[in-house]
C-alpha cells in the first residue's frame, strides 16, 4: 500500500516533467532550425490571423520576409533605441530596466511601464500568448536564454524585425515600410524609421497618414536617440 500510495503522488509528478522537458526540447530544435533558416509565422501571427478571419475568412496578412541587409540601417537603430538600448550588451535581459520598472510599477499603483527586451518580445511573439501568468512569464524566460544561447545578436535582431507587428494584420519591416510609407524597407529614412519605431508598442492604432501629438513627441525623442544605438 505505501509503495502504491508513492507512485500515486509521484507519477503524476514525474509525467509532468516529463512534458515539460519534451516541450522544451521542442522549443530548442525549432530556435536551432532558425539559426539559417526563417519562421514562416508566429504564434502572435496565427492568433491575430484566426480573429480576423472569424470575420473575413479568406484573408489574409501582409507579411514578406526580407534579409538583414535589405533592412534600413535606420530602423535598425531607431528599434534599439525605443525598445533595447542595451540589446548589443546584454544577455537576454536588462535588469537595471526591470528593477527601474518595478519600482515606478510600485509608485503608480499599477503596471505602466515594462521592461521587456527585444529577445523577451521575440520569445512571446514566436511561441506564446499575449496573458499574464507567471508560467507565460517562465516559460518566455526560458525561450529568452535559449534565444540568446543559439542565435547571434544579428540573427535576433533580423527576425525581429520581420516578425513585429505594425498594423491589423501587417507583420514585418518590409510590410510596413510599404503600408505607411510606401517604400521598401531599405529605403525607410531616419524619420520615418523612428516613427515606425514609436508604433509599436501599439501598431494597431495607427493607420498611415494617421498622426498625434504623441506619436510625433515619441518620434522626435527617438530620433535623438538613434546615433547611440549598436546595431550588432
Amino acid at each position: 500500500m505505501r509503495r502504491l500510495f508513492r507512485w500515486l503522488i509521484w507519477y503524476p509528478l514525474l509525467l509532468s516533467l516529463c512534458v515539460l522537458v519534451v516541450i522544451q526540447i521542442w522549443f530548442v530544435v525549432h530556435i536551432w532550425h532558425w539559426t539559417d533558416h526563417n519562421p514562416d509565422s508566429t504564434a502572435f501571427m496565427r492568433a491575430r490571423l484566426a480573429i480576423i478571419r472569424a470575420d473575413e475568412p479568406h484573408e489574409r496578412l501582409s507579411h514578406r520576409w526580407v534579409p538583414y541587409r535589405r533592412i534600413s540601417p535606420h530602423l535598425k537603430q531607431a528599434v534599439i533605441a525605443a525598445e533595447d538600448a542595451k540589446f548589443a550588451s546584454h544577455s537576454g535581459f536588462d535588469w537595471e530596466a526591470m528593477q527601474e520598472a518595478h519600482k515606478r510599477n510600485l509608485r503608480q499603483g499599477e503596471i505602466v511601464r515594462g521592461a521587456s527586451t527585444i529577445t523577451q518580445q521575440l520569445a512571446k511573439n514566436l511561441f506564446l500568448t499575449g496573458e499574464r501568468t507567471w508560467w507565460r512569464k517562465a516559460q518566455e524566460a526560458a525561450i529568452t536564454v535559449m534565444l540568446e544561447t543559439l542565435l547571434t545578436k544579428r540573427r535576433i535582431l533580423e527576425i525581429y524585425l520581420n516578425v513585429a507587428e505594425w498594423g491589423d494584420g501587417v507583420y514585418g519591416a518590409e510590410a510596413a515600410a510599404h503600408y505607411h510609407f510606401r517604400v521598401p524597407a531599405s529605403e525607410l529614412t531616419p524619420a520615418e524609421a523612428a516613427r515606425l519605431a514609436a508604433m509599436l508598442p501599439s501598431p494597431r492604432s495607427y493607420s498611415p497618414g494617421r498622426d498625434t501629438l504623441y506619436l510625433q513627441q515619441r518620434t522626435a525623442d527617438i530620433m535623438s536617440h538613434m546615433q547611440y544605438a549598436r546595431v550588432p
